[in-house]
């Protein structure tokens, strides 16, 4: 499913964009998460030397939440990526089988994030740029 996710996200990013998979991206010294897919600059994502991202390179993280994730994905780390100023974020579950995505965006003035959308079957987006992604063919 990430890897799925990854190309449909890859493919309809704008210039300037693009989608990576399982890249640190480094908040303080001691903090680096790494998401299952984020939307970075090329510029970022070309640089083979890298091992990590800065969140100024970020503009989406997902987190694909599995029994394994436990509730760090669910709590902390949303609200480190909100902390280090990381406009979008994306949950998604597994819902009886199906894909689920919560949708958030920040909330500039107390950093933190507002859930903006919970889709099901068709996530529909206009930002962070226009996107259309079947949700129940991520799982195929």
């Amino acid at each position: 499913m990430v890897e799925r996710l990854r190309g449909k996200l890859a493919r309809q990013a704008p210039e300037g964009l693009t989608a990576t998979r399982e890249m640190d991206i480094v908040l303080s010294p001691r903090q680096r998460p790494c998401p299952d897919v984020s939307v970075v600059s090329s510029a970022a994502a070309a640089d083979l030397d890298r091992t990590y991202h800065s969140p100024a390179d970020v503009v989406l993280v997902v987190e694909v939440v599995s029994r394994s994730s436990g509730i760090r994905d669910r709590d902390t780390k949303p609200r480190r990526y909100a902390e280090a100023s990381i406009r979008h974020f994306w949950r998604i579950e597994n819902d009886g089988g199906r894909p689920v995505a919560y949708v958030y965006e920040l909330d500039p003035a107390n950093r933190t994030y507002t859930l903006t959308g919970v889709f099901h079957d068709q996530l529909i987006l206009s930002v962070p740029f226009p996107l259309e992604i079947a949700l129940n063919a991520l799982s195929r």
